[in-house]
């Protein structure tokens, strides 16, 4: 795990990010819940989840006080894209820019050219507007839905 720190005020605010390729799935799954993410995410199949993390090519925290507060969880192959595929900051510390941070150093780590893109939550929208993302028209997936 490597660490830095970012000071939002007093030393009880401080934000250490770091990367942690071995999250533990019980801090993920308690931050999803804490974010509001967790109605999305497969949080009751324990052994899905442990899988996402374990086969994620990049996971950077951020933590207060040693407490898992948020995540950003990327598959990449670091030279030509990279898909965000969870950021969740714990609702209570939303708006102090732990999100934006998440982003600039998942971009940062997966290197300049890098395309990072992502799927919102519908209430995240303005969010990812607000943080210089371009919404995309042309975008299809497959889900496991009929």
């Amino acid at each position: 795990m490597t660490a830095d720190t970012n000071t939002a005020g007093s030393p009880a605010d401080e934000v250490v990010y770091a990367v942690e390729p071995d999250l533990p799935a019980d801090d993920f799954i308690d931050v999803l819940h804490r974010s509001g993410l967790a109605e999305r995410r497969p949080v009751a199949d324990r052994p899905r989840v442990e899988a996402m993390l374990r086969n994620a090519d990049l996971t950077i925290t951020a933590r207060v006080g040693g407490r898992l507060v948020g995540v950003a969880r990327s598959i990449t192959d670091f030279v030509y894209c990279c898909y965000l595929s969870d950021l969740a900051v714990d609702r209570a510390l939303q708006g102090r820019g732990i999100g934006k941070e998440l982003m600039r150093r998942t971009r940062a780590a997966v290197g300049e050219g890098t395309t990072c893109l992502l799927l919102s939550a519908p209430k995240a929208v303005t969010f990812y507007e607000q943080a210089g993302m371009e919404r995309h028209e042309r975008a299809f997936l497959f889900t496991d839905k009929p």
